[in-house]
C-alpha cells in the first residue's frame, strides 16, 4: 500500500501552489524530496521545503520568472534555484547522478531517472519523494520502513556513501540523535570509525556546522558518546572527552529541570574542556564568529567570588550569567527566576552629578563613580534616590580623603 504524505499546513504556503504549477507537478516533473517528506510523514514541523524535478536549471528559471516568481541560482552548478515565496525561500533542484566524487564535492550530470537521484542521496529515509498534489510517496530503497522503525540505514553500502562525501560520517551521528532513538546499525557505525580520519579533510566550517545541530538535538548524549569512544572526534577535536560528555548529560538536565531552550554554543562550552583559553582556540580551529568565541569564552571565565545573578547579569549580560548558572552544578536553578523578563539597567548617575555634589574635577570622579556603582550593584540595582544617597556617601569619603 503506498503511504501518502499527510495534509499540512506548510502545503499550504502562499504561492506554493503557483510554484508547483510552473513547474509541471501535475505532470509528475516535481515532487518533495528529503527533510520536507521525512517531517511531514513523523508529524514533525517542517521548515524547508526542498523540491526535485525533472526540468533542466535553466527551465527552472525561465518558469519561474515566466510566472512571476523570482528565482534566485544559489547553486546553478549543482542543478539547484531557489524561488522566493512569502513564507520563504523552496530549492528547487533538478535530478542528478554522480560522475565523481572525493569526499568533498561530487562532479554530477543530469538525469531524468529519479532512482538514480534518489541512490545518491545518504540515508534511506532522507530519499522519500512525495507527490505534491496527491502525496503518494516514492520510496526506492525501504526509507519508509527505516523511518517507522527509526532506523537509520545508510543507502547502499555505507563505507561507499561515506567516501562520497566524508560529512555523512557526523551526519549519521546527528540524524541517530534526531530520528533514530540511538539505534546503531553495526556495519554503519563501523564504517563511520574507520573513516573518522578523513574528517581532517573537511573544512572547519561544516564541521562546525554539523557540530552544533547535533548539540542541539534534544539529547546528543547517547550519539556523541558512541562518537568520543570510537574516536570519531579525535583527528579534528580530540579535546572532546567522556568527562566533557558528562558534563553536557549534566547541562542538560539542568536545563530541562530549569524548562531554559536548549542552546548549541552553551552545550559546546560544557563539552569542551572548563578553559577559557582553550575553549577560544577552539573556536577559532571551528571558525565560530567572535560573538560565539566570545560566548564560550564567558561561559567558561572563573567568577571573581560570589555574586548575585543580577550582578553577574549586568557584568556578562544576561545570555551570559544563564549560561554560567546552567554550566555550574552547584548553583541553585532558582537564582534563574529573577533574571526572567530582566535588562541589566546603566547606572543612573554620571560624573557631573558628583561634580555637582563638590567633588573637584579629575580622576577623582571616574574613582567615585565606580565606587557608586559597586554599592549600587550590590544593593541589588536600587532606584534614584537611593543612588543619590550612595553618591552624598562616596563623595564625602572622597572629601574627607583629600582634606
Amino acid at each position: 500500500m503506498t503511504r501518502i504524505l499527510p495534509d499540512a499546513s506548510w502545503r499550504h504556503r502562499p504561492g506554493l501552489s503557483g510554484l508547483l504549477a510552473a513547474l509541471d507537478a501535475d505532470q509528475g516533473r516535481a515532487r518533495y524530496v528529503g527533510g520536507a517528506v521525512r517531517d511531514g510523514l513523523l508529524g514533525l514541523p517542517v521548515n524547508d521545503v526542498d523540491i526535485a524535478t525533472s526540468l533542466m536549471p535553466q527551465d527552472v528559471v525561465d518558469r519561474l520568472k515566466a510566472a512571476g516568481i523570482k528565482a534566485v541560482p544559489t547553486g546553478i552548478e549543482h542543478g539547484t534555484i531557489t524561488a522566493i515565496l512569502p513564507d520563504g525561500p523552496v530549492e528547487i533542484t533538478t535530478l542528478r547522478r554522480d560522475v565523481s566524487t572525493d569526499g568533498r564535492r561530487a562532479t554530477i550530470a543530469y538525469t531524468d531517472d529519479w532512482q538514480q537521484d534518489a541512490a545518491r542521496r545518504d540515508f534511506t529515509f532522507n530519499a522519500l519523494y512525495a507527490n505534491p498534489l496527491t502525496g503518494a510517496i516514492s520510496d526506492y530503497f525501504g526509507g519508509v520502513a527505516d523511518l517507522d522503525a527509526r532506523h537509520l540505514r545508510f543507502i547502499g553500502d555505507a563505507s561507499a556513501r561515506i567516501a562520497e562525501d566524508h560529512l555523512r560520517i557526523l551526519r549519521y551521528f546527528r540524524f541517530l540523535a534526531r530520528y533514530g532513538d540511538n539505534e546503531v546499525d553495526a556495519l554503519a557505525y563501523d564504517a563511520c570509525v574507520a573513516a573518522a580520519n578523513s574528517l581532517m579533510a573537511l573544512s572547519r566550517e561544516r564541521i562546525a556546522d554539523e557540530l552544533l545541530k547535533l548539540l542541539v538535538v534534544y539529547d546528543p548524549v547517547p550519539a556523541l558518546r558512541l562518537m568520543v569512544n570510537g574516536g570519531i572526534w579525535l583527528p579534528v577535536l580530540p579535546e572532546f572527552t567522556i568527562e566533557g560528555i558528562d558534563r553536557l548529560a549534566c547541562l542538560i538536565a539542568r536545563e530541562n529541570e530549569a524548562d531554559v531552550a536548549p542552546s548549541a554554543l552553551r552545550r559546546l562550552a560544557a563539552l569542551v574542556p572548563p578553559d577559557s583559553a582553550l575553549a577560544d582556540q577552539i573556536g577559532a580551529r571551528l571558525k565560530l564568529s567572535n560573538k560565539a568565541r566570545k560566548r564560550l569564552i564567558t561561559a567558561l571565565e572563573a567568577s571573581p567570588g560570589t555574586e548575585g545573578p543580577r550582578a553577574l547579569a549586568h557584568r556578562v549580560g544576561v545570555e551570559g550569567a544563564i549560561d554560567r548558572i546552567l554550566l555550574d552544578p552547584a548553583a541553585p536553578l532558582p537564582m534563574l527566576a529573577s533574571l526572567d523578563d530582566w535588562t541589566p539597567p546603566s547606572l543612573p548617575i554620571g560624573g557631573g552629578a558628583l561634580i555637582a555634589r563638590g567633588l573637584q574635577p579629575g580622576p577623582d570622579v571616574a574613582r567615585a563613580l565606580q565606587e557608586v556603582q559597586k554599592y549600587w550593584v550590590a544593593e541589588d540595582f536600587p532606584d534614584a534616590d537611593r543612588v543619590g544617597e550612595i553618591a552624598d556617601q562616596i563623595v564625602s569619603k572622597f572629601q574627607r580623603t583629600r582634606q
